[in-house]
């Protein structure tokens, strides 16, 4: 696994929208873009990485950080992990997990946190092999004040 830098943009649309197609969405490469060169741009917002096997990029992880008072710090959440299927079922996206999970602690991130879909089984079970749980009595509410990168 590599860090990402600006120049890596291009690629990591391209891995998105298959991500993305995969959930029903189609995604939006303007505000991917912008997404990214935002994030790749203030180390303070998070970190993106290429996920990267056989000498060839084949996925991307993206970490966000916050501050959450109910850790009384630094919180950061996995924002997007994605592997191109050809390379599912090698350990990829359990190495990527793993890597992202030393960073946050190396670095003083007291809790992360990731947003699977309830159908979304294998994802679910690279999460919690990590040992990441579902929180009981939590539900995920949002109110978008801009459109998502994606459209269904």
């Amino acid at each position: 696994m590599r860090r990402a830098h600006s120049e890596d943009i291009p690629l990591l649309i391209t891995l998105m929208t298959p991500f993305y197609g995969e959930s029903g969405y189609e995604l939006d490469p303007v505000l991917a873009e912008e997404g990214f060169a935002s994030l790749l741009a203030d180390e303070r917002l998070g970190r993106v990485w290429v996920i990267e096997a056989d000498g060839q990029d084949v996925g991307y992880v993206v970490l966000t950080l916050r501050f959450g008072m109910e850790y009384g710090g630094m919180m950061a959440s996995i924002d997007d992990l994605y592997v191109l299927p050809a390379y599912r079922n090698r350990g990829l996206s359990r190495v990527a997990l793993e890597s992202v999970r030393d960073y946050c602690k190396a670095g003083g991130v007291r809790a992360i946190t990731v947003e699977v879909g309830y159908e979304n089984g294998p994802a679910q079970a690279v999460y919690r092999r990590l040992g990441m749980v579902e929180e009981p009595g939590r539900q995920l509410l949002v109110l978008a004040l801009a459109d998502p990168s994606h459209r269904v």
